[in-house]
């Protein structure tokens, strides 16, 4: 039995939810999103409630039960609040600046990394050591975000590096005299 599952998604004020056969579209005031959910899962709206039931007893009835349930609470939350990711720069001389949609970093390589900010995402860098990576897409703004990161993950003996905020970093001791 899935516990994400069984929980049904409740519809924010200005949301509004329309399912025509499998595909599931989702408006709302930042936009509008569908997904086409697989055909092991029904999905049902009733009142200010979006249910998500499975149509057997398979192994794979259960898996696309609880990941259709997430895929639709996702939706409703993007276009309603939005997502953000927000990325903190560390190391002497390492920073990020934004011109026009190219994202600028100087990360201690021997060139400047220009990262182009693809659609449907907002990226904005508020101090030269932090970035804001915003959109209503759930995957693509974590995506966005990791491939920043990836430019320079952050290492464990000094701690410099992209990470996230909050992230916390095991620390290695260096080599001892």
């Amino acid at each position: 039995m899935s516990r994400i599952g069984k929980k049904p998604v409740e519809l924010p004020s200005g949301v509004s939810v329309s399912v025509s056969g499998q595909t599931v579209e989702v408006k709302g005031p930042k936009g509008t999103h569908s997904f086409n959910a697989t055909d092991d899962v029904t999905i049902e709206v009733q009142d200010n409630v979006v249910a998500v039931t499975p149509r057997g007893k398979s192994k794979r009835a259960r898996q696309q039960w609880g990941m259709s349930r997430t895929m639709v609470a996702n939706l409703v939350q993007g276009v309603s609040d939005g997502f953000k990711k927000e990325l903190e720069i560390q190391g002497v001389g390492y920073r990020a600046q934004l011109q026009g949609n190219v994202l600028k970093l100087n990360l201690g390589l021997s060139h400047d990394v220009d990262f182009t900010v693809p659609e449907g995402v907002t990226v904005t860098a508020p101090k030269p050591t932090q970035i804001v990576v915003e959109g209503t897409d759930a995957q693509l703004v974590g995506q966005v975000a990791a491939n920043i990161r990836e430019w320079r993950k952050p290492e464990p003996y000094k701690g410099k590096g992209i990470r996230y905020k909050d992230e916390f970093i095991f620390r290695k001791e260096g080599k001892k005299k």
